[in-house]
């Protein structure tokens, strides 16, 4: 299959956290909020927000597993490196470096953060208190739903982030 421009995510008849990730005939099973899909997102509250969101680049804990294939761009996820959730701090909705053992960041113990990415969720124009932090990333042993990202098993992931390109975007659908 070519690059692909939508990975498109829809809810799973009958469920409120689960959901299934489409490209074209492909489709896999992802996680999203604990609440849901919304179309206004607030920060905290627990939803995916609904829209078209590009991805911005792939961090990937090199520790745990080899760069993985795709045109997206791949950083190395650093110790330190978190996501503003503030709605009070200027850097809200930003990258940050956290002092050592002030919290996990982007080096999660649970796996989730091996492979995350950014999206462009509340980036431009930035509404401090419309949400933060939505990610796509890997989902954890065991869990039902996120906090408001979507996420893909690993093998999934790896196999999805081949056939990404700089101007693939996630669709949320309502």
């Amino acid at each position: 299959m070519a690059s692909i421009t939508y990975l498109h995510v829809r809810a799973r008849p009958g469920s409120r956290t689960q959901g299934r990730l489409a490209i074209g005939h492909l489709t896999f099973p992802c996680l999203v909020g604990r609440n849901g899909r919304v179309h206004r997102k607030r920060e905290g509250d627990g939803a995916t927000p609904v829209g078209c969101w590009r991805l911005l680049e792939v961090h990937c804990r090199r520790d745990r597993l080899p760069r993985p294939l795709t045109a997206l761009p791949v950083r190395n996820s650093k110790v330190g490196e978190a996501w503003c959730e503030d709605p009070a701090d200027r850097r809200y909705n930003r990258k940050i470096t956290r002092p050592p053992g002030s919290g996990d960041g982007f080096w999660r113990t649970d796996g989730a953060f091996d492979i995350v990415m950014p999206t462009s969720h509340n980036q431009r124009p930035r509404i401090r208190g419309g949400g933060s932090a939505i990610f796509f990333h890997l989902t954890r042993e065991g869990s039902v739903a996120t906090a408001g990202c979507v996420a893909l098993s690993r093998r999934d992931m790896l196999k999805v982030l081949r056939l990404c390109r700089r101007v693939t975007v996630l669709r949320v659908w309502p």
